[in-house]
């Protein structure tokens, strides 16, 4: 499979910079099979069974992107530099990787002062990131993130606008409980407390898992032969009354729909058999494509993604590659808004032994 596969052309004015209001008023594309319908997804209690298991990330977007300034001395006096800073994945020792601009400048044992008294120590530099530590730690320093943090926007917005207040409510779902992300699962954005009342009302159930969303998720493929990428691991945990939940499901012959590629992949990593799970604690860099075997999944609710990025090649590899670029060909037509705040889709494939 080459990159170019999984290219296609969107314009511009479709990429979304703010939400849908309600959050529930968004569009819902609607795929089963070959037959595509235009729904909204506050319309979910009607296109979904009774019995339906949708499977919620539940982890919570931290407020990673900080802004700061460095001080040197040097022969001309105190320099004082801004420097930005994203959060990317904690460390054992409590400390952190982040991306870092302007990377090159920054040196080993200087200091990084943000707002809310929160300095970090440049503990290693590396060639496309470093390694901070703080002066704080524990609730402290979740006090002190919260202070000086803006949610970090994926770059395709920021480039648009700066984040600001409404993000901290926008970019989290309503079921955000366990902090760790710095993206967030962009298809959880779409539910809210009347929604889920009455999906629980239509007798749909829910299991809870957390894959905590790195910042790989936004790093572009770089090789043309996309069996060549490396993906970027992140976090994940499935509890035993998730895995229970989910096998009973399966069991029965029920819909296991997972809301978001993260939870999607979070499963389909603590899989252990067609239909079967186990309870699962650590890192995941599963990479899906087409050709993939789905153990969990009977299918996807998800955004709409990025040209020939890796979560193109996921929702790819459950429909199949060419049904897939014609779901995308009709959503670009019916101008369906696209990424993170954009509209959803609810992929529904019929048969997940490997789709071309």
């Amino acid at each position: 499979m080459k990159l170019s596969d999984f290219d296609f052309d969107l314009p511009e004015a479709l990429i979304a910079t703010r939400p849908a209001r309600p959050r529930s008023s968004a569009k819902l594309l609607v795929a089963q099979g070959d037959t595509i319908t235009d729904r909204h997804v506050r319309d979910l209690p009607e296109v979904l069974r009774a019995g339906d298991l949708l499977v919620l990330n539940t982890t919570k977007v931290i407020p990673a992107r900080l802004s700061g300034h460095r001080h040197r001395d040097s022969a001309q006096g105190p320099v004082v530099a801004r420097v930005e800073v994203t959060l990317t994945e904690p460390q054992p020792d409590g400390s952190w990787r982040a991306l870092a601009k302007p990377l090159r400048k920054l040196a080993e044992g200087e200091d990084i002062v943000f707002a809310a008294g929160l300095v970090a120590r440049v503990a290693e530099r590396g060639a496309e990131d470093v390694r901070l530590a703080f002066n704080l730690d524990g609730p402290a320093f979740d006090a002190a993130l919260e202070q000086a943090g803006q949610m970090p926007l994926p770059p395709y917005i920021e480039a648009r606008r700066k984040a600001d207040e409404q993000d901290r409510t926008d970019y989290q779902t309503v079921f955000a409980r366990d902090a760790g992300a710095v993206a967030a699962p962009t298809a959880s954005l779409h539910f809210d407390e009347d929604l889920l009342a009455q999906l629980r009302a239509k007798g749909v159930e829910f299991a809870e898992v957390t894959l905590h969303v790195g910042a790989g998720t936004f790093l572009p493929v770089k090789t043309d032969d996309v069996s060549n990428h490396k993906m970027h691991a992140e976090w994940g945990h499935v509890s035993e009354t998730a895995a229970a939940q989910i096998t009973r499901a399966r069991a029965e012959g029920r819909r296991v729909i997972p809301v978001g590629t993260t939870a999607l992949r979070v499963i389909e990593t603590a899989a252990t058999g067609p239909g079967q799970i186990a309870p699962y604690t650590g890192m995941t860099d599963i990479f899906i494509t087409p050709g993939f075997r789905f153990q969990i999944a009977s299918g996807l609710m998800t955004n709409f993604h990025l040209p020939k990025s890796t979560l193109m090649m996921l929702v790819a590899g459950l429909m199949g590659r060419a049904r897939i670029m014609a779901i995308y060909a009709h959503a670009i037509a019916q101008d369906y808004r696209f990424f993170s705040y954009g509209d959803s889709s609810l992929l529904l494939p019929d048969d997940l032994s490997g789709n071309p």
